[in-house]
Parts: C-alpha cells; sequence; structure tokens
C-alpha cells in the first residue's frame, strides 16, 4: 500500500474554503447551504445572515428570515453543546444522535450539582409539559418549575429545562429584523412531529463533516461534534475515505471525490461573523488561524462584528458601529497589508455595510495600521 500522501497548510486552507464556499460566492438556496454547513453557530441570531452573505451570490435576508418564521429552519442546541441554525429536517434527524451527549454533559455540570438529590428525569419531564403547552424564557420556565420545586437554584432549573428537553428558539428571536429574548420550546412540538434519525448514522454525520469541514482528524470530527469514540467510526469507514497526513504526520480523512484545490488557489477577501464555524471546528485550527490566536466571541445580537479572511486566514477582526447617520465599518488587520489587499478590504467592506447596515445614510470603511 502507497504511503498516504502529505497535504500542507495552504493545502489544508483550500480545501476547507472550498467546502465552506469561501473560495467563490455561489448560486444557492439559504436551506442548501445550511444543510450543506450541517448547520451554523448561532448564539449571536443575526450572525448566521452575515455567513450565508459571505458564501452566497445575491443573498437575500428575508429568505433565511421567512425559513424561520415558517419553522424550516431552527435554532437549537446540538453540536458542541452550543446554538446552531439548521433546517428542520436536520433538526429532526440529528436530535436524536446528539440527545446522549448533550444529556451526559447536562450530568456533569454545575446546574445537575446544584440540583443533587432531585429526581432530574421528572423534573424535566414537568418542563416539557410546561413548554408544550406555552414557550417561555428560562427564567420564566425556572419561576413555573420553582413552585413546585420551592428552594431550587432558579439559573439550575432554567438551564435543565432547555437541556433535558430538547428545544428550539422560537422567532423573534433569529430573525433579521426583529429581536427578542430567547424563548423555548420542545423541538417536537414547533415542528409538530417526532425527532427521528430516519436512517441517520453517526457514519453518515462524519461523511457530512468531512464534506463541508474534510480533509481532517478524528479529533477534528470530535471537536466539531463535542462526540466521543469517533475513532471507531472513522476505521469502519476508512474503506470508503482518502487518507492523507498533515505537515506533522497526523493522519487526516476525506470524501475521495471532494475538492482539493491546490495551495496557490486565489482566496479572495471574506467578512465572517461572530462564531463562523470556520475557525471553531477543528482541533488543529492551523489551516486557517496563524500563531494560536484565539478567535473573539462578542456577545450581542451578532450581524456587527466578526473576523477577515485575508488569503483564506484569520488576519484581522471587524466591527460596525453608527456616527450618527453614518455607519463605519473598522477594520484591524494584525499584519500590514499590501496595497491591493488593502483595496479588496476596503470594496469588500464597503459591500458588506451596504448589506448590514442597509438603513444608514452613509458609509465609511476604515483599514487600521498594525501597531
Amino acid at each position: 500500500m502507497a504511503p498516504a500522501a502529505q497535504l500542507g497548510i495552504r493545502d489544508l486552507n483550500r480545501a476547507t474554503l472550498d467546502r465552506q464556499l469561501l473560495l467563490r460566492r455561489e448560486a444557492r438556496t439559504s436551506a442548501d447551504t445550511v444543510e450543506h454547513l450541517v448547520g451554523m453557530q448561532a448564539q449571536a441570531p443575526r450572525a448566521a445572515y452575515v455567513g450565508l452573505w459571505s458564501r452566497l451570490a445575491a443573498f437575500d435576508p428575508a429568505e433565511l428570515a421567512g425559513l424561520v418564521a415558517e419553522r424550516a429552519a431552527v435554532r437549537t442546541v446540538l453540536m458542541r453543546g452550543t446554538v446552531h441554525l439548521l433546517t428542520a429536517r436536520d433538526a429532526a434527524a440529528l436530535t436524536p444522535l446528539f440527545r446522549p451527549m448533550l444529556e451526559r454533559a447536562f450530568s456533569y455540570s454545575t446546574f445537575a450539582k446544584a440540583l443533587d438529590g432531585d429526581d432530574l428525569a421528572e423534573i424535566a419531564a414537568r418542563a416539557r409539559e410546561l413548554l408544550a403547552a406555552e414557550p417561555m424564557t428560562r427564567k420564566e420556565i425556572a419561576e413555573r418549575l420553582g413552585e413546585r420545586w420551592p428552594g431550587r437554584d432558579p439559573q439550575a432549573l432554567g438551564y435543565l429545562a432547555t437541556d433535558l428537553v430538547r428545544c428550539v428558539q422560537i422567532p423573534p428571536r433569529g430573525l433579521w429584523d426583529e429581536v427578542g429574548p430567547p424563548t423555548w420550546t420542545p423541538v417536537e412540538t414547533w415542528l409538530g412531529r417526532e425527532c427521528d434519525a430516519g436512517g441517520t448514522s453517526v457514519d453518515d454525520l462524519v461523511l457530512r463533516f468531512l464534506g463541508a469541514f474534510g480533509p481532517a482528524s478524528v479529533k477534528d470530527a470530535q471537536t466539531w461534534s463535542g462526540l466521543t469514540r469517533l475513532r471507531e467510526v472513522f476505521d469502519r469507514l476508512r474503506p470508503r475515505l482518502a487518507v492523507f497526513r498533515d505537515p506533522e504526520g497526523k493522519e487526516l480523512y476525506d470524501l475521495p471525490d471532494a475538492p482539493r484545490p491546490g495551495p496557490d488557489t486565489p482566496a479572495p477577501v471574506r467578512f465572517l461573523p461572530e462564531y463562523d464555524n470556520l475557525l471553531l471546528s477543528h482541533a488543529d485550527r492551523s489551516r486557517v488561524i496563524v500563531g494560536r490566536r484565539t478567535v473573539p466571541l462578542p456577545p450581542g445580537h451578532g450581524g456587527s462584528a466578526g473576523t477577515v479572511l485575508v488569503d483564506g486566514f484569520f488576519q484581522g477582526v471587524w466591527k460596525i458601529v453608527r456616527e450618527g447617520g453614518r455607519a463605519v465599518l473598522r477594520v484591524d488587520p494584525f499584519v500590514p497589508l499590501s496595497a491591493e489587499d488593502r483595496g479588496e478590504v476596503e470594496r469588500e467592506g464597503r459591500d458588506l455595510l451596504a448589506f448590514a447596515a442597509a438603513d444608514a445614510g452613509d458609509y465609511d470603511v476604515r483599514v487600521t495600521t498594525p501597531g
């Protein structure tokens, strides 16, 4: 058997950018893209809109907002125990795969320890009844549960309700032009059907992960998903996969026919939103992050801050601020930019402002010089 070919950092960078639809804007629908990416991390509700704008040609935020309003896309806790935006079809199929992991994670949490001695299953069953009858915030459901279990930590009761009862956050949370507090209801209640893997297995999940994030290692898949013991899954799939090695000799896996553009393939400047999965989904992030730089995770509704890719790598941060009627995009690169790269940052930045701050009377892009 021939030794596995080695892939350099730029090979991995270009392959991942291609899978993530960041080498060119694609003519896809929002639903197709969200499914291709196996969900989009979405703690910041408006972040996914900027993420899709960066990936799709002629993206209309009303299209995604319509999916959320019509229950064709939902915000729920899945991969890594974090809020993701998924299509309704994926939410129904993938929830059963992640439920054991999420229940186990809660059992080790400080919230479970605060409720030590209580019957968590009984509390969860009551929470399901209440949330199915009326969507509530964590504070509201904690107050209702406190009527039967007085004296318990309200925060622990609230998180038990949303973590052990598989829930979705309902609109207006997740809409582009509206905001609202995270309000929860059981995913089955919202979708009007039971969650059933319906033939979807962990093997299928890993194959989809490789299609969106590959080439990747076992640890990468575990980092992205939060699942464990995936080595046995990769071993089972190995005859169906292409095998490579990274610059350090670690084994990487990929779909045999997946695109792997050459290392010199041009990569355009891209503005990514808060919490974009590109930067968070690998155990080894060197394919997109230079020098182990940390990824900023600002709080808020999203869509007004994020990271900048230059030549395919995380090389700066951005933020939109308002100065009177003007929207100002401040870009802070980590490294000096060539005149060509700076011009591309400014052009892409103006387009971002026209999208994310369309109501502003005027725009300005300010690119700082690294100190």
